[in-house]
Formats: structure tokens, C-alpha cells, sequence
């Protein structure tokens, strides 16, 4: 425990310093230190609630731009201070961050002209991260293995990526064979684009293929700015074929976005439902993370949102309605909430809790969070 408390006394103090100390001749050294109380009280009457307050550190350095070459390298660190949690102990409920040590990203990356190009350990983020994310609400965030071309000129975009490996929590990682493909175009005040992601499993030979476009857009309407999304997607396995859908609209008033919205995942016939393995999916469906595998009978969540800012402090609240596509069953609700207050350029704060009500299946959870964040 001492060991631990040291480690958060060092973190802290590094993130006093400033950014100003880290720039070199040579290039610019960086770091992201957040310290994170989360708790997980899942009612299944089986485990105690889960407590946990954890540290993670990502600390790394780029060197300055040569010819459009650069280098990346940064290490990351995530260490609990209080662990009442599983992993680490299976008589808790589960907290997804445990102890990790690990190179996050380690790159080549070239940029000249619209032509861009990185290869190595890196980040890869594509639209909203629904289909590919980097899961960075985790302590542990998940990265690539890859090659990665893209051009971007005029409003168009283009992005392929070759993933050799994917590295996700505690320095696990899995072997792939993966082709991403993601083609946008800005169309008046709003993009297109359309998508390819050829996923393979190198051990199981399990392949998985989804294919989809997106449009998102606005409009002015005197002083109100309508919002509306729409995203259409079909995925298939060896074994089963499945639809997605997701439609959104609102309206920004005076700075204050309400929005409703759905997104179906579909089902083959009750036995497979629509998936994003590569997705930030703590973002959609409910932030008690309940679906972050998709049930086989598939998903459809009806939601309302609304956001804001009240004396410098970002409010956002979403209200979840759970459905099965396949059958009848009632799948639950879910409340969310945030507030987000960026203090200066170094430091941010927040609070942030999710309140899940079951349904036909299920059981009640709750899951509160508290930080701070410095980067620099």
C-alpha cells in the first residue's frame, strides 16, 4: 500500500509542473495523468460493490517534424491505490482497469502534401468510434499493430489500415488479419462517408465483415441549428448475418442540445446479434456498460439526450429505453449523467454516473466516477 501511495504522491507532483519543462531541441516530451474513483454496485446479490480508485499515466515523447517525418513513443502506467475490484479479487463486482505496464504507442508517422502515413503501435479512431475506437474511457486504452495510409484534400478523406495486432487490457493482445477501409466527403455543412472493416482472427480463423455508411449534417433554421445523423450497416460471420441501423435528430438552442435519437442492432433469428469488437462501445448503449456485447436477440435503444454548459461546466444527461429486436423482452432503462469542468489549459475535472433499471432481464446496477485529469 505504501508503494501505491507513493506512486500516486508522484504522479500528482509530476502533473504540478507544467508543460513548459518538456520541450526539448529535439522534440517534445508529453504527459496524461488521471486519477479515477469508480464504483460498481451490480445487485445480482452474489458479489460486494466494487471501489476502486486507480492512477494512470501516459507519459511519451515526439520528436520534432523532419520532412514530414516524425517519431512517436509513449509508455503508459496504470496502477490501483484501492482495489476492491475484480480483476484482482473475484469477490467484487467488476471494475474493467487492472495493473498495467506497457508501451502504448510506439510509431513512425509521415504528413506532407494531404498524403499521411503511420506504422507501428498506434491509435486508431474512425468517425464517432462506433465500429473502431480506442476504448480510451478505460484507464487501459486499447491500441493497433497496423499500417495506415490516408489522404485528405478538399473535403475528402480516405483511410486504410492493416492490423497485424490488436493490444487491449493488461498487455493482452491478439493476432489479427484486419482491413479497414473509410472513404468521407464533406457535403455543405455535413460528410459522408462509407466503410469496410474485414476483421480476421489469426488463431480461430473466425472472420467477421461489416459494411455501412454514415451521414451526419446540420442546418440553420433562423437561430436553431437541427442536427440529424444516420448510419446503416451489415455485418456477416462464417455463420450469421445481421443489420444495423441509427437514426438521430435535434436541435442546438441557445447553446443547449436536446436530441433524441435510436440505434437497432439487429438479430439473425434470435441467435446472433449485431457486434462492434472494435468499438468504443462504452459511449452508446448506456455508460453501465450492459451492452457491450450485443445480446443474440439483438438491441434497439431509444434514447433522448440533452447537453449543455452552465458557468464553464459541460452537463450532459441521456435517458436509455431497451428493447429486444427479436421478441418481446424488455431489456431495461438507464439514466446518465456528466459534468465536466476544465479548470486551465492543464487541468480538467469531472463527475459522471450511470443508473441502469432492469427489465424482463438483468439486474439493477449503479456506477459513479470522480477525476482529475492533467495533461501537458
Amino acid at each position: 500500500m505504501q508503494a501505491k501511495k507513493t506512486l500516486l504522491a508522484i504522479a500528482l507532483g509530476i502533473a504540478t509542473l507544467g508543460a513548459s519543462a518538456y520541450e526539448t531541441e529535439y522534440g517534445n516530451a508529453y504527459a496524461d495523468v488521471k486519477v479515477r474513483y469508480e464504483s460498481n454496485d451490480t445487485d445480482d446479490g452474489t458479489k460486494d460493490a466494487a471501489t476502486a480508485l486507480i492512477t494512470d499515466a501516459a507519459i511519451g515523447f515526439e520528436t520534432k517534424d523532419y520532412e514530414g517525418f516524425k517519431a512517436l513513443v509513449e509508455y503508459e502506467i496504470v496502477q490501483p491505490i484501492i482495489d476492491e475490484y475484480t480483476p484482482e479479487d473475484a469477490e467484487y463486482d467488476v471494475v474493467m482497469d487492472p495493473e498495467t505496464r506497457e508501451w502504448n504507442r510506439a510509431q513512425v508517422s509521415y504528413n506532407k502534401d494531404g498524403f499521411g502515413a503511420v506504422v507501428g503501435r498506434q491509435r486508431i479512431i474512425l468517425d464517432d468510434a462506433r465500429f473502431i475506437g480506442n476504448v480510451g474511457w478505460r484507464a487501459n486504452e486499447v491500441t493497433f499493430d497496423a499500417a495506415t495510409l490516408t489522404y485528405k484534400k478538399d473535403g475528402m478523406s480516405a483511410h486504410f489500415s492493416y492490423i497485424d495486432q490488436r493490444n487491449f487490457l493488461n498487455n493482452t493482445a491478439q493476432d489479427q488479419s484486419d482491413f479497414l477501409f473509410n472513404v468521407g466527403y464533406k457535403v455543405g455543412s455535413g460528410k459522408v462517408s462509407a466503410f469496410a472493416y474485414l476483421l480476421e482472427n489469426d488463431d480461430t480463423e473466425a472472420k467477421l465483415d461489416t459494411f455501412g455508411a454514415k451521414y451526419s449534417g446540420s442546418t440553420m433554421a433562423d437561430d436553431i441549428k437541427i442536427i440529424y445523423s444516420g448510419t446503416v450497416a451489415t455485418q456477416s460471420t462464417d455463420d450469421y448475418d445481421a443489420t444495423y441501423f441509427a437514426l438521430e435528430g435535434g436541435a442546438v438552442v441557445s447553446g443547449v442540445t436536446l436530441a433524441l435519437g435510436n440505434e437497432t442492432l439487429g438479430s439473425d433469428d434470435g441467435e446472433y446479434g449485431f457486434m462492434f469488437p472494435y468499438g468504443t462501445n462504452h459511449k452508446f448503449n448506456g455508460w453501465a456498460d450492459k451492452f457491450l456485447g450485443t445480446p443474440a436477440s439483438g438491441l434497439s435503444d431509444t434514447y433522448v439526450k440533452a447537453a449543455g454548459n452552465a458557468a464553464g461546466i459541460k452537463l450532459v444527461g441521456f435517458y436509455h429505453k431497451f428493447d429486444a429486436v427479436e421478441g418481446s423482452a424488455d431489456l431495461g432503462n438507464e439514466l446518465d449523467l456528466l459534468a465536466v469542468k476544465k479548470l486551465d489549459e492543464t487541468f480538467t475535472v469531472g463527475a459522471k454516473a450511470a443508473f441502469y433499471s432492469a427489465g424482463d432481464t438483468g439486474v439493477d446496477t449503479t456506477k459513479m466516477w470522480a477525476w482529475v485529469q492533467a495533461k501537458f
